[in-house]
């Protein structure tokens, strides 16, 4: 039976998802422990049916009083001390199972202890009805009680339960009382007379027994196979070897072999429970949680949060570092009924949890703070972001930046000097780290340290990280004046994620190509002074510009009047004759607005009377070859081929207001594109004529 104790308690862990090929199996459904936990069930019934088949033979009486006697004293002391523990559990948890499975011990203990009483020549003289009944009609009764406590109990049952605990104990306490008296008192009832020579009936309560006893260890089974437990297996295995018991007393040929066994098999019965919890009991060093696992789901789930609060408790406790007259695991040792080693564990084991735990924030504030250092953000708004995102997880830290070749950080003043080839310097219980930019000294970082030990190499990584962010925002800072001047936002952060698309060199690329010239600038620059010509170019290309960017396009040259703008070049970009189309359109609407401001002007003789040029527009789709001309040095991007000198002359050729556009860029814009039609132009340097049209509006 040691054998099955140690084959049925081993619970195997399922093999992860990933490698797992079949069903996960609970240990007792797992093949082997089934084959083997199955003989040991099976073993006992085939010995009873050889005892029973060879009555004269094998089944031979052995009639030992004493030996009768401590046996089933044993078996109810194991009861009795087991009773007690789930019934100390029972209150602990406020478990309306544990409150059942308590009284099949309690009633099993009460009733055997009456079987040993009546045992014959211990105080009666001879056998009689209760040494007869006691065990049966007692392990009847626990049956009842172990199959209601297999029952799925609800809140309200549960809570029925709980409420009638004293009534229910009251009752057995009272019946065993009253049984007592009827079996130990000579001519007070029949109890106490002789039986007949056979012995008395058991047939009615070994059934009923047998029939409880085998729903209760179905029902378990399935509670178990839910939640692997080797409590809840201990239980099982003791219901099937009472339902053998009870199966192997309808026999009933007292002082026979067969009569032995089935005391035999309740010895086992109690004493496998009482094994597996005393096992548990040395693995978890307490008896606090032993029967834990029998408990209604509810209780498990009840517990489970009282665990993570707890364990939320420590690792807060441990994390503030709070000076307490009670160390917290004390506190928990009270609630929780550790012993002091235990204890002991409890803190260490909480204080590496809680510095992992501080890692691990502290790593995310690390990841938090690279990722927020995103393209375009303000040095500032980079800074205050940072610091509220790592002082979660860091504390106080504090970042100051040079100022006149001085950081003062927390009231104290620093200079290069003061960090000798980069090293952080030490001031009381924080690092002050330098913050450097291309290798200078740009700011000063103090972090805290002192509350885990990986406190110094943290401090390190985030001045390091805090470092790159602040570089990051200064050269984005120059790159936005100068880079993204010359193109929109979107190509520009293109051009960032792929530096490629700028590199020397040329490919040939289908793109839109926008010309816009001022027609009247020559007049215009006859008549006015120099100083009026650039507040005029300023004035429209201020007002234009923006319609080019805002659209995705590029501005790769400004000669004089004119402007060249390219669009899916050099960042890809789709649609992109509908984006140049849009531009054009709307670099008319601002021009237009420009002319209405300046008539005003006129006036009211705050500008000359002299005419203003006005915007004319080309734009055409087609091939070309685009990329970066010039050294390394110094390049220019540029694009070339017929598509682009096709909207030059379109261009050239359009009437002052107007966009023109070619038939290649007519059929990408799709329908809805409101034109006229100007026919087949000429155009110089083309032999074939290209067809183009007047773009008034597009579909909104």
């Amino acid at each position: 039976m040691s054998h099955a104790a140690g084959t049925l308690n081993g619970e195997a862990a399922p093999e992860s998802p990933g490698r797992q090929t079949e069903p996960y199996l609970p240990p007792a459904t797992h093949p082997v422990r089934a084959v083997v936990w199955a003989i040991h069930l099976i073993v006992p019934m085939l010995g009873l049916w050889l005892l029973l088949a060879n009555p004269d033979t094998l089944d031979i009486k052995w009639q030992h009083e004493p030996s009768h006697f401590w046996l089933i004293i044993a078996v109810a002391g194991i009861n009795v001390v087991l009773g007690g523990m789930i019934s100390q559990a029972a209150a602990r948890r406020q478990d309306a199972r544990l409150v059942l499975v308590s009284l099949v011990f309690l009633s099993s203990a009460g009733f055997f202890l009456m079987h040993g009483l009546t045992t014959p020549k211990i105080i009666l003289p001879a056998g009689s009805y209760g040494f007869d009944l006691s065990q049966p009609v007692g392990l009847t009764v626990a049956s009842a009680f172990a199959f209601a406590s297999a029952l799925p109990l609800g809140d309200r049952a549960a809570r029925w339960v709980l409420a009638r605990t004293g009534v229910l104990r009251g009752a057995l306490a009272l019946f065993l009382v009253l049984w007592g008296f009827a079996s130990l008192v000579p001519d007070l009832t029949p109890l106490s007379d002789r039986p007949p020579a056979d012995g008395a009936t058991l047939g009615l309560f070994s059934l009923v027994a047998v029939f409880l006893y085998t729903a209760a260890a179905i029902m378990v089974f399935r509670m178990h196979r839910k939640r692997p437990s080797s409590m809840l297996i201990s239980l099982i295995t003791a219901y099937a070897l009472l339902a053998e018991a009870m199966f192997a007393a309808i026999s009933h040929r007292n002082w026979a072999l067969s009569w032995w066994e089935w005391h035999i098999l309740l010895t086992f019965a109690f004493g496998f429970v009482a094994y597996s919890a005393y096992i548990q009991f040395r693995r978890e060093g307490s008896s606090a949680g032993l029967f834990d696992s029998i408990a209604l789901a509810a209780t498990v789930r009840r517990l489970q949060a009282q665990y993570d609060e707890a364990l939320e408790e420590l690792v807060g406790h441990l994390r503030r570092r709070a000076e307490s007259p009670v160390p917290v695991a004390t506190r928990l040792a009270g609630k929780f009924r550790l012993t002091e080693s235990q204890a002991a564990v409890l803190d260490r084991a909480g204080e590496a949890l809680a510095n992992e735990r501080e890692l691990s924030e502290r790593l995310a504030a690390l990841v938090d703070v690279g990722r927020t250092a995103r393209v375009g953000l303000d040095e500032k708004e980079l800074l205050a972001t940072a610091l509220d995102r790592v002082r979660q997880a860091y504390g106080d830290v504090r970042i100051g930046l040079v100022a006149d070749g001085v950081v003062s950080v927390a009231a104290r003043d620093y200079s290069e000097h003061d960090f000798p080839g980069g090293e952080p310097v030490r001031h009381d219980d924080a690092l002050v780290h330098p913050l450097t930019v291309k290798g200078k000294l740009a700011g000063a970082m103090r972090v805290p340290i002192g509350r885990t030990p990986q406190d110094a190499a943290l401090a390190g990584l985030l001045a390091g990280q805090m470092s790159i962010s602040l570089e990051n925002a200064r050269l984005y800072g120059e790159l936005s004046t100068l880079f993204r001047q010359y193109m929109s936002p979107d190509v520009a952060a293109a051009l960032l994620a792929d530096p490629e698309q700028a590199a020397l060199g040329g490919s040939l690329v289908e793109l839109t190509a926008l010309f816009a010239d001022l027609k009247g600038f020559t007049t215009f620059s006859e008549k006015v002074a120099p100083g009026e010509i650039v507040d005029m170019l300023n004035r429209y290309h201020t007002a234009a510009v923006p319609c080019i960017l805002d659209n995705g396009g590029t501005i790769v040259q400004f000669v004089g009047d004119a402007l060249l703008a390219l669009f899916n070049a050099p960042a890809r970009q789709q649609d992109h004759a509908l984006a140049a189309a849009r531009a054009g359109l709307a670099m008319q609407r601002a021009a237009a607005r420009v002319a209405e401001e300046v008539a005003a002007e006129q006036a009211a003789g705050r500008l000359n009377g002299v005419e203003w040029p006005q915007f004319r527009v080309g734009v055409n789709t087609g091939m070309a070859l685009v990329g970066n001309i010039g050294s390394p040095e110094l390049r220019g991007f540029n694009a070339m081929g017929d598509s682009v000198n096709v909207a030059a002359r379109l261009q050239a050729l359009a009437e002052p207001g107007t966009v023109v556009i070619g038939s290649t860029t007519y059929e990408q814009l799709g329908t809805g594109a409101r034109v006229s039609s100007l026919g087949d132009l000429s155009l110089k340097g083309k032999e074939q004529p290209v067809h183009a049209y007047v773009l008034h509006a597009l579909p909104e």
